[in-house]
């Protein structure tokens, strides 16, 4: 084990002391905020949608919180220093599509809305087989982009404490299980809100910290920085081209398409993205917010090219690969790397660090947890099973039961997936959100023709095709990275769904639509148009 992994797992006592000590604090003071907000929560609306108290600043601040998540921080900086110009691509995809939530989805999701996706659905639908069909892809979305963040935490923490055994790194992940039911139950919509904000300035300050580091460390010349990335790769001047992941074979190239088309159309159909447009009061503050998200997030995806190329810069990607197979822990050892190797600063960076990567986890899990157990509680116990009778206190009780389900569905399915890489995981959840919401938010908002029947054949049909199509790919089996790697039960090549489920959940929407003999109601439609545009008679 090389001096750099030996001493980010920890075995110098006093290192270890300092990161616990690092991570105690953080965790206290997320839960110190978590009962302060769950205080303050008095009705669903609390509870849902904080109240809809927050301004454009706030929840922009916040949905950027929601979106860098371990994904982006360790992630794409691990990418990057394995596979260089392709591991950016990811950098690229997740920003651009912020452009299509605003341009289509923000103003009218929260003008339609009122606490989650099934709301906007069934305002012109027939209710009970909606509401089921948005509660179930939003509980699916949500789990695949849990298991990233589990993923990614069971890697972190391993990496500092010095956790070797399997039966750690899973104790690991169901400790941040456990968190985040708490923080779900107790804070709901206001106190994720606040978590994810304070995430979203650490996650901002420990980047822009890394950044400034290693652009001294090459005095600001960023040819030099790339120079040394190619040098030290391996891999020479096809480091920073394209091709190096995706481009040897017509499979990657499929692939890489494949994941462009998921991450661009993923956002504007992530659950716990939408929900977000409703914690403001206005259309107005829920463009605001978008534009701020944009400008934060733009600004962390310009630094990833700082960690990702500044790790494969000063470290070697043997050891990268040796610490994690996937790179996920890539920026954590680059900070170790830029304080020094064997200096307390190097171990004090590192702490820091990855005590915000911490940070990002259990901000992210908070919202995801969120939106499947407010999505299940709002739509499938209180419209579907309750049939509209539910108290507002029993919905609550019923999301924060749902809370404790999703939570221990997904520690056992992140302890699965603790060696895949965690930007290629979220991938995934973008591509089946962007098959099975997309398409049927788009059409209830734009399509008068659009019928219940055309919503669940698009919902169910992108769902089980973008789900069906990964449970048969190498993410799952066929591969030393894949979730079971010493069997091979797949026959699907990509490691992407998303070039055949996305247009499958588009074309099916269509397909069930006219095949149906159901009239679609015009006067709703007009109805949901103004309320869309206008905010008119908005909750």
């Amino acid at each position: 084990m090389s001096p750099a992994i030996t001493l980010a797992a920890g075995e110098a006592t006093e290192h270890r002391t300092l990161i616990i000590t690092l991570f105690a604090i953080f965790v206290a003071a997320t839960l110190v905020i978590t009962v302060w907000a769950g205080r303050q929560t008095k009705d669903a609306a609390d509870f849902y949608a904080g109240g809809r108290q927050f301004t454009g600043f706030q929840n922009g601040l916040a949905v950027s919180g929601d979106y860098m998540s371990a994904a982006s921080f360790l992630g794409i900086a691990g990418a990057i220093a394995l596979f260089g110009y392709d591991g950016f691509l990811y950098s690229i995809g997740f920003l651009v599509a912020w452009l299509v939530a605003l341009l289509l989805v923000a103003e009218p999701l929260r003008n339609s809305g009122r606490y989650t996706m099934g709301d906007v659905l069934a305002y012109r639908m027939r209710q009970r087989p909606v509401r089921t069909a948005a509660g179930t892809s939003t509980i699916v979305v949500s789990i695949f982009y849990l298991l990233a963040q589990m993923a990614g935490a069971g890697v972190l923490v391993s990496l500092l404490l010095g956790i070797t055994s399997d039966g750690g790194k899973i104790g690991i992940v169901a400790l941040v299980g456990v968190l985040m039911i708490v923080y779900v139950t107790i804070g709901g919509m206001k106190g994720t809100t606040w978590v994810q904000m304070v995430k979203a300035v650490l996650l901002m300050l420990g980047a822009l910290l890394l950044t400034f580091l290693v652009l001294l460390k090459f005095n600001f010349n960023i040819s030099d920085l790339l120079g040394s990335a190619a040098d030290n790769s391996a891999k020479g001047s096809a480091f920073l081209e394209p091709g190096l992941k995706y481009g040897a074979t017509g499979t990657t190239k499929l692939d890489f398409i494949s994941l462009g088309i998921a991450l661009v159309l993923g956002t504007a159909g992530l659950p716990h993205i939408l929900i977000r447009f409703y914690t403001v009061p206005t259309a107005k503050a829920a463009r605001k917010s978008v534009i701020w998200a944009i400008g934060l997030i733009g600004a962390f995806y310009l630094m990833t090219l700082a960690l990702g190329f500044g790790a494969a810069a000063l470290i070697k990607p043997d050891e990268i690969i040796a610490s994690n197979k996937a790179g996920n822990t890539a920026a954590p050892l680059l900070a170790l790397h830029l304080g020094g190797v064997d200096s307390n600063w190097g171990a004090i960076l590192l702490a820091t660090i990855s005590a915000v990567a911490f940070a990002t986890i259990l901000a992210v899990v908070a919202g995801l947890t969120l939106a499947s157990s407010s999505s299940f509680a709002h739509d499938i116990y209180a419209n579907v099973i309750k049939k509209g009778q539910a108290t507002e206190k029993q919905e609550i009780n019923a999301a924060r039961y749902a809370t404790v389900g999703i939570g221990a569905v997904s520690i056992v399915l992140g302890a699965l997936s603790r060696d895949l890489n965690v930007a290629g995981l979220v991938a995934l959840a973008f591509a089946v959100a962007a098959s099975a919401n997309l398409p049927t938010i788009l059409y209830s908002l734009f399509w008068k023709r659009f019928t219940t029947s055309g919503a669940l054949w698009s919902i169910y049909g992108g769902l089980v095709s973008a789900v069906g199509l990964v449970l048969f790919s190498p993410v799952v089996s066929g591969k030393e990275t894949s979730m079971f790697p010493d069997v091979d039960f797949h026959w699907f090549p990509l490691e992407n769904p998303g070039i055949i489920s996305i247009p499958v959940g588009f074309v099916l929407g269509i397909v069930g639509t006219l095949l149906s003999k159901e009239e679609p109601d015009a006067d709703k439609y007009a109805e949901l148009e103004v309320r869309s545009l206008t905010g008119t008679g908005a909750h």
